[in-house]
């Protein structure tokens, strides 16, 4: 009978390490992180999940008069829809907002992406606004980082 315990503890023991092993590997995902590249200079946004290029956009940046900040940030808050109350409430779908009132958010204007055309933000096509914006709430607030150069 002792030896069928010890049988039944270790099969136990077993399950218990394999359990935990996968329960490991998804928090590891899930704590991974997200890294946002945006170069001024030639209106890109590169998207890394996990170290991995997984995006390349056109952006539209400041345009003269109304430069976007650059530095490295985590995003503040976030919102599905927002309409600005500085600029006649103009709608920004699915905003980022990742320095006061500077957001990387979905646009109409999509012929102007690629060029400096807003007034700070950082306008992207609608399409890839709610792809970034599932990718920081599905990984975190936290383990996003926005760098703009």
């Amino acid at each position: 009978m002792g030896v069928f315990i010890r049988s039944i503890a270790v099969m136990f023991g077993l399950t218990v390490f394999a359990s935990s092993a996968v329960v490991s590997s998804v928090s590891t995902a899930e704590a991974a992180s997200v890294r946002v590249q945006v170069s001024r200079g030639s209106q890109t946004m590169r998207v890394y999940v996990r170290g991995q290029l997984r995006h390349q956009w056109r952006v539209s940046t400041g345009r003269r008069g109304y430069g976007t900040p650059s530095g490295t940030y985590s995003p503040k808050w976030l919102a599905r829809m927002h309409y600005s109350s500085k600029y006649n409430n103009s709608p920004m779908p699915h905003s980022i907002f990742f320095r006061g009132g500077y957001a990387i958010h979905g646009t109409n204007y999509i012929s102007r992406l690629g060029r400096r055309a807003s007034h700070g933000c950082i306008r992207l096509a609608p399409g890839n606004a709610a792809r970034l914006y599932r990718l920081v709430k599905r990984y975190g607030q936290k383990n996003t980082r926005i760098s703009i150069r």
